[in-house]
């Protein structure tokens, strides 16, 4: 076989979907059945092989992406299970960065959840193909069509059923697969084989009729963007089975449909079937298109062919802590081939020469050694000193970089303070280790308290840290109640102007720099504009040129403290409109620092107003619980948006401030005698109430905001 044909014969999936949909469970089964692990690991007894850190053996709930490897019919699939919880998204966010496939897993009771929509638009972002398989069709309550309908409305997708259920609820034992038209049903005799044996037989006749419609009606959807199979439909011919794939196959990889499939991992039905969609209809590294890059100097689009004979480069996604072997950075390989002992470089950080100590391949947390990874590998490598998330490994050290991933803000922060002097050296390694390994976590002092503060994605989250850093790596340290992550913003447009003029060391250093500052739209961030333009005479005498980078690094500093309090600020427009420097006087520091104070200058003047996160909520509860609920929703300062009934299930989506939503999780579940669940997210930042101001400024707002414009 030929490296092309080897590559070919790789599948790179991920495991997605809402939290207790049934992710880890389908990866259980999907390594039993591939004879990776020899029994089945079950979530609520604490035995599932892809949730091996303890605080997941606990909670029952997967924290961090898990991978592993298996062999399927002819193929090699790489597998990423993924977390459900709204707190640990960016974990889906790098998986779905480097992967080729998902197989979304929705609940047949439940249908599309809040999180199974995240994941969607996650998946729709870098435009990967799914499978869906709609799990626990053995629950009261479950409902193929009505999960197809859902994806169809609320995803705005194209599903496709592939498969038609035998039974329901507790009768569920099987279904019939429309490709094949054969009957595929788990007897009461595969229980004994855990699933593994199960009886491939004719449609029983009571399905027969609905079989033949619901066959049609996947011809129909294939005949839309397939002539061939468009004129056999018309001429009333059976269409052949390989053709019926072929379409299939292409018809998903264009992501103009999302077979689907059903079953019960649980209860070991479906799961075989699920495996071969992957394997026919998921795409290989070579079916998708190639990997963007992007020039260091030109910054022009670059494409990087899955091609194992060409030059090295592979993306760095994930960064983990291994207390046997270290640090370990997980590599998904699109070009080229790579040895343990090999020298490369990290093109992100300069060109940075790193060292291939040791290539491991990983099924959850046990390792293995491989001597060599080819394009479209996901691999471990031990070894390098300076790694982060998103960097871009190669053979040579000046070359394009893959595009980065982005992560949501922090929104949530808490204290802690080691509790002796050795704790303390001990918190700084450890806390720059997590950082690395996970870029939604960030962790720094405080300026004006001397505190250290640890930012999170929720409560979760942070529970998950301070947990790993008291136990697993063994700090003494006390940590206080969770804090909002505020932030600030102008409402005006304002001048602000400085002239820097030093004598340091003997030595004149002279800058001018004269900018205006301007809101922008909540969510827009930072934007720098130069409106500076040098003219040939201008840069003979004193080239400009060469300090607008540092002007600018200056304008970004002065976003990271806070006119109000000291929080960042965030939506302004800062535009240069005058700079000037001297030969001689002027250096990169001087204007950087005539930049901080003229934009600082500027803010002062631009009514600098505080924001406060603001959280999507989604909350599933029975109807007789919905009016007290809604109060306690008023009680936060929630405003409702949205009200739908799904079956016996009402589900409430609202807006509501972080600061008033601490501890819901517990008074949910008062309210609701438990039956009640909810997600949250990261809606916007937007202006806090004078109330909120008041409170956080400890004195009034606008007695504060009147001192200040006084004494600037």
């Amino acid at each position: 076989m030929t490296s092309l044909e080897s590559i070919g014969k790789i599948r790179n999936i991920g495991i997605v979907a809402h939290i207790d949909a049934g992710k880890t469970t389908t990866s259980e089964r999907i390594l039993f059945y591939t004879g990776k692990a020899y029994k089945m690991g079950e979530v609520h007894e604490g035995t599932a092989v892809m949730d091996w850190m303890v605080q997941e053996q606990e909670r029952g709930i997967t924290i961090t992406s898990a991978a592993t490897k298996c062999h399927w019919r002819d193929c090699d699939i790489n597998i990423i299970d993924t977390p459900g919880h709204v707190d640990f998204t960016a974990e889906v966010e790098r998986s779905l960065r480097v992967l080729d496939g998902a197989v979304v897993v929705f609940c047949a009771v439940a249908g599309v959840q809040p999180q199974s929509e995240t994941v969607w638009r996650q998946a729709n972002k870098y435009h990967v193909p799914r499978v869906a398989f709609v799990n626990k069709m053995d629950r009261i309550g479950a409902g193929f069509e009505k999960v197809l309908e859902q994806v169809r409305t609320r995803l705005g997708s194209n599903p496709v059923a592939m498969v038609l259920p035998v039974g329901v609820e507790d009768s569920f034992h099987g279904h019939i697969d429309l490709v094949t038209m054969k009957a595929h049903l788990w007897e009461e005799s595969s229980a004994k084989t855990f699933g593994s044996e199960f009886v491939i037989c004719e449609i029983p006749e009571e399905y027969s009729e609905r079989a033949l419609i619901a066959r049609e009606a996947l011809i129909d959807a294939l005949s839309t963007e397939n002539d061939e199979i468009l004129e056999l439909a018309l001429e009333d011919k059976d269409v052949p089975e390989e053709l019926l794939r072929k379409a299939i196959r292409e018809n998903t990889i264009s992501n103009k449909i999302v077979p689907v499939y059903c079953g019960s991992a649980f209860k070991n039905k479906g799961v075989q079937d699920l495996l071969d969609a992957v394997t026919y209809y998921l795409p290989s590294p070579l079916d998708i298109p190639a990997a963007l890059a992007y020039e260091i100097d030109s910054h022009e689009e670059v494409k990087i062919e899955s091609d194992p004979e060409g030059p090295f480069v592979a993306l760095a996604f994930k960064i983990a802590t291994d207390p046997h072997v270290g640090s370990l950075a997980y590599l998904r390989i699109y070009s080229g081939s790579i040895e343990s002992g090999k020298v490369v470089y990290n093109v992100t950080r300069d060109g940075r020469k790193e060292r291939i100590g040791r290539l491991l391949q990983m099924h959850a947390n046990q390792r293995q050694d491989v001597s060599k990874a080819v394009a479209g590998d996901i691999v471990a490598v031990v070894g390098f000193k300076a790694v982060g998330t998103g960097d871009t490994i190669a053979s040579v050290a000046k070359t394009s970089t893959l595009e980065k991933i982005t992560f949501p803000e922090t929104v949530i922060s808490v204290a802690i303070e080691p509790k002796t002097q050795a704790d303390l050296s001990k918190l700084t390694e450890v806390l720059s280790a997590l950082m690395n390994e996970d870029p939604t976590f960030k962790a720094k002092i405080d300026s004006d308290t001397g505190e250290t503060l640890i930012s999170g994605m929720g409560e979760l989250h942070l529970e998950i840290i301070v947990d790993r850093i008291l136990r697993e790596f063994n700090v003494k340290a006390s940590v206080g109640k969770p804090q909002v992550a505020y932030k600030e913003g102008i409402t005006q447009v304002a001048s602000g102007c400085c002239t820097y003029e030093r004598q340091i060391g003997g030595k004149n250093q002279y800058a001018e720099v004269k900018v205006s500052v301007s809101p922008l739209e909540r969510g827009k961030g930072f934007v720098f504009i130069n409106k500076v333009v040098v003219s040939k005479a201008d840069s003979k005498e004193f080239n400009l040129n060469n300090f607008f980078k540092s002007i600018e690094n200056g304008c970004q500093d002065a976003m990271n403290d806070g006119i109000l309090i000291g929080y960042p600020l965030v939506d302004v427009c800062v535009t240069l409109n005058y700079a000037a420097g001297r030969e001689g006087e002027s250096n990169e520091v001087s204007f950087k620092i005539a930049a901080y104070e003229a934009v600082k200058d500027a803010l002062r003047k631009a009514g600098a107003v505080l924001l406060e996160p603001y959280m999507k909520v989604s909350i599933e509860t029975p109807e007789q619980y919905m009016g007290d609920i809604i109060g306690n929703l008023n009680s936060r300062r929630g405003k409702v948006i949205n009200m739908e009934m799904r079956d016996d299930i009402r589900v409430i989506e609202c807006h509501s401030p972080l600061s008033d939503m601490f501890g819901y999780s517990t008074q949910l579940r008062s309210l609701s005698q438990g039956r009640a669940t909810f997600t949250m997210e990261l809606l916007h930042y937007d202006e806090a109430p004078k109330a909120v101001v008041e409170r956080i400024l400890g004195v009034n707002s606008y007695c504060f905001q009147s001192q200040a414009e006084a004494s600037f």
